[in-house]
């Protein structure tokens, strides 16, 4: 049996001081299926340097730019060459690094949002379709084995009909006015030539909305929505909530704030059906409540050897449970994912999407939340349709 090659990864983005591009290669090297072999980490050409040489890249491999990365990556042999290429930029960056990967020939898997506005991922969802390369999202709450189970649940209709979903996504790392400039990450994610139109619901909400997504098998169709900047002169929300409402009936809540003085990442979910209710929270995910009618509260509880979980579900659990396995086993998840299907590519076998990787669709919907939510806002909170913005 011949030597099976690592799939080749390229990065922009995440050089030092950046959190998300160490999460990301962290996930990528972590079932040892993908190997980092090139990158621009950062506009600085120094800084990209030093963040190469760290990560042990070769020097020739370590580019200045983007557009100079892919370039030189297309020219190397087919043997050689990035396969793929990890956008971990700021938001305003993801429109033209995803498009110029794209038109160089690469498959693409991009932090979220997928662009910073939503015309720019319609923009965005045209080039995918034209290129037929592989595109693909880290939404990263989604590959969470417990999260996989709840959505089979869901799927199955074993506790009944959805009739409401309520979401949260409470953060308190920019509750007061000096955060804002207290990081890299927080300077960016509050300027709005960076971060887009949107600051707290671009960030987190977008998060929230695809869980509900993910979980029900859904759409959000519609929102009334309540957004704001509570920290006196920043320029884009930190904290709303939202009414919506699924295309196939059910009703639901979305707050996100990232104020909320003392809070973490405290993500979570509850989804009520006829027969019973789903509860997951994101500080705890390697538990899942399932709550019927008339009897005790059930804890589900994740690992590879807990014979209760749908088959396919065990198979993104890496340990026995008692193990805890959290953000960045979830994170892997998606790569691992991702990874198989370049694979397939470069072995001429249509792989199967994985659902836990997400898609240039769900990356329009949650722009197209992002754009409702703000309209709705401005218009007093009145119900705006989202099937419009789809399109």
């Amino acid at each position: 049996m011949g030597l099976v090659k690592k799939i080749r990864m390229g990065m922009v983005g995440g050089g030092e001081g950046a959190f998300i591009g160490a999460i990301h290669r962290m996930a990528a090297a972590l079932d040892g299926e993908i190997e980092l072999v090139a990158g621009c980490f950062s506009g600085d050409s120094e800084r990209s340097r030093k963040t190469g040489e760290k990560l042990g890249l070769h020097p020739d491999r370590i580019y200045q730019s983007y557009q100079q990365m892919f370039q030189e990556e297309s020219r190397r042999s087919a043997d050689d060459r990035v396969e793929f290429v990890s956008v971990v930029t700021p938001n305003h960056l993801h429109l033209p690094v995803s498009i110029a990967a794209l038109q160089a020939g690469f498959h693409v898997l991009s932090d979220k949002p997928a662009a910073s506005t939503l015309e720019e991922t319609l923009e965005l969802k045209k080039e995918v379709e034209q290129s037929g390369h592989l595109y693909g999202l880290t939404h990263t709450y989604a590959a969470y084995p417990l999260v996989m189970q709840a959505r089979a649940i869901l799927g199955r209709k074993e506790l009944g009909s959805i009739r409401r979903v309520t979401v949260a996504y409470p953060q308190g790392w920019l509750a007061l006015a000096g955060d804002s400039t207290g990081s890299k990450q927080a300077s960016w994610r509050t300027d709005p030539a960076r971060s887009g139109e949107s600051g707290c619901f671009a960030d987190i909400g977008t998060h929230a909305h695809h869980l509900v997504e993910f979980l029900t098998g859904q759409h959000i169709s519609e929102v009334c929505a309540d957004v704001q900047a509570v920290v006196d002169e920043r320029a884009l929300d930190d904290d709303g909530a939202a009414l919506f409402k699924l295309d196939q009936g059910a009703r639901g809540t979305l707050t996100a704030s990232q104020v909320c003085g003392g809070e973490g990442n405290n993500l979570n979910i509850s989804v009520y059906c006829e027969d019973g209710s789903l509860f997951w929270e994101q500080e705890a995910p390697n538990q899942l409540q399932v709550k019927r009618r008339g009897q005790p509260v059930a804890i589900w509880k994740a690992g590879a050897d807990c014979e209760y979980l749908d088959g396919d579900v065990r198979s993104f659990c890496r340990t026995p449970q008692g193990h805890p396995e959290g953000y960045i086993e979830a994170f892997a998840n998606i790569y691992r994912d991702f990874a198989g299907q370049v694979r397939g590519r470069r072995e001429g076998v249509v792989s199967k999407n994985s659902p836990a990787v997400g898609n240039i669709d769900a990356g329009v919907r949650a722009m197209a939340f992002v754009r409702g939510v703000l309209e709705s806002s401005r218009a007093k909170s009145s119900w705006v349709s989202l099937a419009p913005y789809w399109k």
